[in-house]
C-alpha cells in the first residue's frame, strides 16, 4: 500500500503523446524500462564518474553509481510507502545527461557554451534526451515519459526559475516535485558520498588515517569494527566501517524523513507540492557527517594533484573539439549538420559531445584534432 502523500500511478498527468495501457506494466513501469533501453542509458557504462578508465577499470562508473543509487533509493521508498517504481524510473534516469569525463568534462563544456552567451546543464540535456534525441518510436520522437519522470528528471536537485527559463513552465516550477523526485537528490549524494571513499582508498590517493581523520563518522565506526574484527586485513576492516557509515546515513533518512512528513501535517500529494521546503533529508547531525565527508573528498580526491592530468586532458579535449566544429561544421554528421539549420551551432554541438562516451571523445579527437 502507498503512503497517500505518494504519486499515484492510476492520477498520473500522462504522457506528452497518448498510448494505450500495457497489458501487465503500469506507466511508470514502462518508464523504467524505456530508460534502460535507451542508447543513453548505455553509454553510462563509459563515462566517468571521478576516474577514467585509463587510471583503472576497477572504479565506479556513471552506470555502475546509476545502479547504486536505484537501490538506494528503492530501499527508501519502500520503507516511506513511496512509489517505489517511480523512484527506480527516476533513479536511472538521472545522470543520462551528463558529458564525457566527469565534472571536468561538464566544467569544459559550460565554460566552452558560455563564450557563445549559453550554457550547459545536465538536467536540462537529459531533458532533450528523453523528449527528442532518443528515437525508438515510429509515433513520436523521444521516450514520451510520463509527466512525473520528465518532471523529476528537471526537478530532483534544483528549482528552476519560471521567468529564467520560460521553456519550463509547464513542470510547475512554482511547486515542490513529489517525495519521490526529491528522494533522489539525497540518495545520490549518499551513494557518491561512500562509494568515492571506496573507491578513493582502491586508488591508494586516501590512506586509511587520513580518512579516519578527515571523516569523523568514519573514524567512530572504525573502532566499533576494530573491536569486532581485530584479526581483520585494512581492506576488510575498511569494508566494514564503509557499509556501517551508509547504513547510518540511510536509517536516518528513512527516520527523519518520516519525522519531517509527519510534522509537516502532510496526507497528500498536493500537500507536498505546497510545502515551503523539501521534505527529503537527513537529520542535522547525519548532514553535517555527510558535509565533513563531501568536504573531504574535495579536498582529499576531488581536487587531488594526482588527478589534475586526467582533468586538464578531458578539459583540453572538449574544448580543442567545441572549437573545432564551430570552425568546421560541415565535418559534423549529417543530422547535427541539419540541426544547425534550426538551432545555434554551438547547441547542436555541445548535444553532440555532451552524449559521447570517453572512448568515442577520445576517438573523435584523434580522428579530427590530433592528426
Amino acid at each position: 500500500m502507498l503512503a497517500d502523500y505518494a504519486v499515484q500511478v492510476e492520477q498520473s498527468r500522462g504522457r506528452r503523446y497518448p498510448e494505450p495501457p500495457h497489458a501487465y506494466r503500469n506507466d511508470f513501469q514502462r518508464d523504467r524500462d524505456r530508460v534502460i533501453h535507451s542508447r543513453a542509458f548505455r553509454r553510462l557504462e563509459a563515462k566517468t564518474q571521478v576516474f577514467t578508465r585509463r587510471y583503472s577499470d576497477h572504479f565506479r562508473n556513471r552506470l555502475t553509481h546509476t545502479i547504486e543509487v536505484a537501490q538506494i533509493a528503492r530501499t527508501v521508498a519502500a520503507q516511506l510507502g513511496l512509489n517505489v517504481d517511480l523512484v527506480e524510473a527516476l533513479a536511472l534516469v538521472h545522470d543520462v545527461g551528463h558529458p564525457p569525463f566527469g565534472h571536468a568534462g561538464e566544467k569544459a563544456l559550460d565554460a566552452a557554451m558560455r563564450k557563445h552567451g549559453l550554457f550547459f546543464d545536465h538536467n536540462l540535456h537529459a531533458l532533450r534526451i528523453v523528449e527528442d534525441f532518443e528515437l525508438r518510436y515510429a509515433a513520436f520522437r523521444g521516450l514520451n515519459l510520463t509527466f512525473e519522470v520528465r518532471e523529476g528528471i528537471i526537478k530532483h536537485s534544483r528549482d528552476y526559475n519560471a521567468e529564467q527559463f520560460p521553456e519550463l513552465e509547464e513542470y510547475l516550477l512554482d511547486q515542490r516535485p513529489p517525495l519521490e523526485a526529491q528522494l533522489i537528490d539525497v540518495a545520490d549524494e549518499i551513494a557518491y558520498s561512500t562509494a568515492d571513499l571506496d573507491d578513493g582508498f582502491e586508488s591508494h590517493l586516501l590512506a586509511i588515517d587520513d580518512i579516519r581523520e578527515g571523516v569523523p563518522v568514519f573514524a567512530r565506526f572504525y573502532l566499533e569494527v576494530e573491536g569486532l574484527y581485530p584479526d581483520a586485513i585494512e581492506k576488510l576492516e575498511f569494508n566494514e566501517t564503509l557499509k556501517r557509515v551508509l547504513n547510518r546515513w540511510v536509517d536516518d533518512l528513512i527516520t527523519n524523513t518520516k519525522a519531517q512528513i509527519q510534522a509537516a501535517g502532510i496526507h497528500s500529494l498536493d500537500a507536498v507540492r505546497l510545502s515551503p521546503l523539501r521534505l527529503v533529508g537527513l537529520g542535522k547531525n547525519a548532514e553535517q557527517e555527510r558535509k565533513a565527508t563531501k568536504q573531504f573528498l574535495y579536498d582529499r580526491l576531488y581536487y587531488s594533484p594526482a588527478l589534475d592530468a586526467e582533468k586538464e586532458d578531458a578539459e583540453r579535449v572538449i574544448h580543442e573539439l567545441f572549437d573545432f566544429w564551430m570552425q568546421k561544421p560541415d565535418t559534423l554528421p549529417a543530422s547535427h549538420r541539419e540541426k544547425s539549420q534550426q538551432e545555434p551551432l554551438a547547441r547542436v554541438i555541445c548535444d553532440y559531445i555532451a552524449g559521447m562516451t570517453d572512448p568515442y571523445i577520445y576517438e573523435q579527437y584523434g580522428r579530427f584534432v590530433d592528426r
